[in-house]
């Protein structure tokens, strides 16, 4: 591995799983198919997207250092039933940036503003790590774009309270070396970018997520690299929320779990958010 590159797998190694089924030639390259994807000008970038199947839209959004190949589980059960769309996130996969600052407020806004360029009112999001944390801010400064939320691996602050510090301690060395370096190439410098917005980003306060009006179904691992009870705080602080802690499970969800969270999130998206309460507890 190149000495360069070797934060970047870090990232992608803790805050989110790739893919690791081998694909064949016969199985559609996600992130890499131009049949489905094109560019978008939004923002002053071009956003990588592609789109697959057809019925009520659904937005996915990858974590930290990732791309569109992070679905690579999950787009082909849900373009069976959706209007499956999925992106490379700002300075991410396809869809590059050479602006020094990059924010989850920035990206989220990047969102919405690529359903608006697809003429999409409003759609089903499911967010994964900093997806997930890009899916809660999308819901928060644009309601309007989201009609039910998934997130899974999410937090709302980057520190200990947050994340075990065990991680920290996998991460912060990492950190430290390149913050050390005053020349960097230009992959270094897109992977400083986004290694500066895991260990500095988000500030999310929990009275921001009591604005959130759409259902939100709030996903982790019992094992996750998110505290189960942070987790909790977020479910705690929507208003209409549902609780989903996978057991035996770390931060990949969407992967090594993918049928029964495909099945599970699809269910929550295809019925009515309910209220359950006093005698609703005993059901």
């Amino acid at each position: 591995m190149k000495k360069n590159t070797g934060f970047r797998f870090l990232i992608l190694f803790i805050f989110f799983a790739a893919c690791k089924q081998k694909i064949t030639q016969e199985t559609i390259v996600y992130g890499n198919n131009q049949a489905a994807g094109k560019f978008y000008n939004i923002r002053g970038f071009k956003m990588y997207a592609e789109i697959y199947g057809e019925g009520q839209p659904l937005l996915f959004i990858h974590g930290n250092g990732g791309s569109i190949a992070a679905f690579t589980n999950n787009i082909p059960y849900f373009s069976k039933k959706y209007k499956v769309i999925i992106a490379d996130s700002r300075s991410q996969g396809k869809s590059a940036d050479t602006g020094d600052s990059l924010t989850y407020e920035m990206m989220a806004d990047d969102y919405a503003a690529l359903l608006s360029e697809m003429k999409i009112d409003s759609a089903n999001v499911i967010g994964w790590s900093d997806g997930g944390i890009n899916g809660l801010l999308l819901a928060i400064r644009h309601p309007e774009k989201v009609k039910k939320l998934a997130v899974t691996g999410a937090n709302l602050q980057p520190d200990s309270n947050a994340v075990f510090q065990e991680v920290w301690d996998i991460v912060e060395p990492e950190y430290q070396k390149l913050k050390k370096k005053t020349v960097r190439s230009a992959e270094e410098k897109n992977g400083w970018k986004l290694l500066q917005l895991l260990h500095d980003q988000p500030h999310i306060p929990t009275s921001e997520l009591g604005k959130i009006a759409c259902p939100v179904l709030v996903i982790g691992g019992d094992h996750d690299v998110i505290k189960e009870d942070h987790t909790m705080q977020i479910y705690h602080s929507i208003p209409k929320a549902y609780l989903w802690i996978l057991p035996n499970s770390g931060h990949s969800t969407p992967v090594v779990y993918k049928d029964i969270f495909n099945t599970t999130v699809d269910d929550f998206f295809s019925n009515p958010y309910r209220v359950i309460k006093n005698e609703g507890r005993f059901n």
